[in-house]
């Protein structure tokens, strides 16, 4: 796949015309592309539908009826009076699905999305098929040292000229709250979840992070033995797979637009397991 094919395809989304619906006193946005099985796409924090998953989308809507979705107070989507949580934007997400009439599907998540992912699949596991989180730990001693700090000293002009920025100044219906989401997502907590809690997921788990990520390789690799990892030469390959992307940051990671569709494909195509 060559620069040139990604941005030839990435003409597809290029003004592309979503929806709004009314869930949980948000009117939230959304747009589905493509047909087949449902793919959810959940952007990460300061993010929107084309700055997480710009390259990404053309080439999964080629197969699949891709929903993908914008946050409260993230780019299409406007902010109301109250926090952000991952548990309320799971709620949200979930309450979006029941209302398109969507049953199951296959998530895939990233950074915060991911977040959103997980709470999804602990929460409502009938909903989920297959699962994809990009970028993210399953409680906040998988980050980084240093990364919390970083966040909460965050401010809007440490921020001016970024892509997440200049999207959100095109897009958002009030472009001068950018300050208030960085407040919020400022304050947002990730309490995240138990081993126990990991270790009930029942859909397949696809995590993927950069090997200079924001989360911790060994953090990443013990997530995966919680999602039932064994010896696969003895027991077969399991349910779940973990990737690790060489030269990769967090922000990079949704460029490297070769190797996460080789990999989001062949995991989401194969054979759903037998569940033991």
């Amino acid at each position: 796949m060559t620069q040139s094919m990604i941005e030839h395809e990435n003409e597809t989304i290029t003004g592309s015309k979503g929806s709004y619906a009314s869930m949980n006193g948000l009117n939230m946005y959304y747009e589905i592309h493509g047909t087949g099985k449902p793919l959810v796409l959940l952007h990460g924090a300061l993010s929107s539908i084309e700055t997480s998953f710009g390259k990404l989308l053309p080439f999964l809507a080629k197969t699949r009826q891709v929903i993908a979705i914008e946050q409260q107070a993230h780019g299409h989507t406007a902010d109301i009076d109250r926090p952000l949580t991952i548990e309320q934007m799971a709620d949200d997400t979930i309450a979006l699905l029941r209302h398109l009439g969507i049953e199951k599907a296959d998530i895939l998540g990233y950074s915060l999305g991911a977040g959103i992912a997980l709470q999804i699949a602990i929460q409502h596991p009938d909903l989920v098929r297959m699962l994809v989180v990009a970028a993210i730990p399953y409680n906040s001693d998988g980050f980084r040292l240093g990364v919390f700090a970083r966040i909460r000293k965050m401010q809007p002009e440490n921020m001016a000229g970024t892509p997440w920025h200049e999207e959100y100044i095109r897009i958002a219906p009030n472009p001068e709250n950018w300050p208030r989401l960085l407040e919020k997502v400022r304050q947002l907590e990730l309490q995240g979840w138990s081993p126990k809690a990991i270790q009930s997921i029942k859909a397949p788990t696809l995590t993927i992070i950069g090997d200079s990520d924001v989360v911790r390789p060994e953090h990443a690799v013990e997530m995966f033995r919680l999602l039932r990892s064994v010896v696969g030469d003895l027991g077969g390959l399991p349910r779940s797979q973990l990737a690790v992307l060489p030269g990769t940051t967090h922000a990079t990671l949704v460029e490297r637009t070769d190797w996460l569709i080789s990999m989001i494909e062949e995991f989401l195509d194969a054979p759903m397991p037998k569940v033991k």
